[in-house]
C-alpha cells in the first residue's frame, strides 16, 4: 500500500468552502478512483489554511498513472484547485512499520 500525503495551502478565510468542497471531492471523485483504498484530511490548527491529505493506494500507479493522466484528476482539480493559496506538495510513502 502506498500513502499520498498531499500539503495544500488555501486562500486565507475560505476554510468553510473548503471544508465542503474537499469532502465533496473525496467522496465523489477519489472514491471512484482505481486502487483508492481510503483517505483522510486534516486541518492544521497553527495554520487553519493548511491541510494535510492523505489517501492510501494500492500502488503508487494507481495515483501516478491510472488518477493523474485520467479523466478524474481534472475533475479533482475543478473542485479543490479554485482553493489553492500555492500549488499542492505532494510525496508518496511505503510503510514500514506500525504499532
Amino acid at each position: 500500500m502506498i500513502l499520498e500525503v498531499a500539503d495544500l495551502r488555501i486562500q486565507p478565510g475560505r476554510q468553510a468552502e473548503f471544508d465542503a468542497a474537499i469532502l465533496h471531492g473525496l467522496q465523489t471523485v477519489i472514491a471512484k478512483a482505481q486502487g483508492c483504498k481510503g483517505w483522510k484530511v486534516n486541518q492544521g490548527i497553527e495554520s487553519p489554511e493548511r491541510y494535510l491529505l492523505m489517501i492510501f493506494w494500492e500502488t503508487l500507479e494507481d495515483h501516478t498513472v491510472h488518477f493523474r493522466e485520467g479523466p478524474l484528476f481534472p475533475e479533482w482539480r475543478a473542485i479543490v484547485g479554485p482553493f489553492f493559496a500555492a500549488p499542492p506538495v505532494v510525496e508518496h510513502f511505503t510503510l514500514t512499520g506500525k504499532s
